[in-house]
């Protein structure tokens, strides 16, 4: 016996941020949402989870009492259409930690690890999203063949929403934005 496959409704409707807002945190996690689209993302690395871990806690620990530094949840960028990023690292509001949606407003850095199969969208899609929802900073951590992570910072530009160049970084980063920072990536 033979049967045609039937998508679910979220693969090929736009869904609403009131519909997304009734879902599980289950259904709602290794998902973003562009455009009212669920875009599914593969699960993470145990090296990309720990880059991300360890920028996470290093930020964390400079930022002082205004600010957090976590992982994987959701900035709502936009409503209409819904877009849901879920970013690897995000600095936010710390009195903003049981608001939810999180957006831009209460967010100051966002950095994403680069994966096999996020290049393009982390690269250039979301450099554009994230610098359009006006968020302050930008890290792109890409993970080398060597092992030795290189980050790339940005820094917005207020008046045309746009990212200028930061420093790159080889293995350790030595920022002084938003807040001075050493943190040694290369002994993953």
């Amino acid at each position: 016996m033979t049967g045609e496959m039937v998508a679910p409704a979220w693969m090929h409707e736009q869904i609403t941020a009131e519909e997304y807002e009734s879902w599980s945190e289950e259904q709602c996690a290794g998902i973003e949402i562009v455009d009212g689209m669920v875009v599914v993302s593969p699960s993470a690395s145990k090296r990309h989870n720990r880059l991300a871990r360890i920028l996470a806690n290093a930020l964390d620990a400079v930022s002082g009492p205004e600010w957090n530094a976590d992982t994987d949840f959701d900035v709502r960028l936009q409503d209409v259409p819904l877009t849901n990023r879920r970013p690897d690292v995000v600095v936010y509001r710390a009195d903003t930690i049981d608001v939810t949606p999180t957006r831009p407003e209460h967010v100051l850095l966002v950095a994403e690890v680069v994966s096999p199969g996020s290049e393009t969208t982390d690269r250039i899609v979301k450099v554009d999203q994230y610098a359009k929802a006006g968020i302050g900073f930008y890290w792109r951590i890409e993970q080398a063949a060597t092992g030795v992570p290189l980050v790339y910072t940005y820094v917005l530009d207020p008046a045309t929403k746009t990212y200028r160049d930061g420093d790159v970084f080889t293995g350790v980063v030595k920022a002084a934005a938003p807040f001075p920072v050493e943190i040694d990536l290369g002994q993953i």
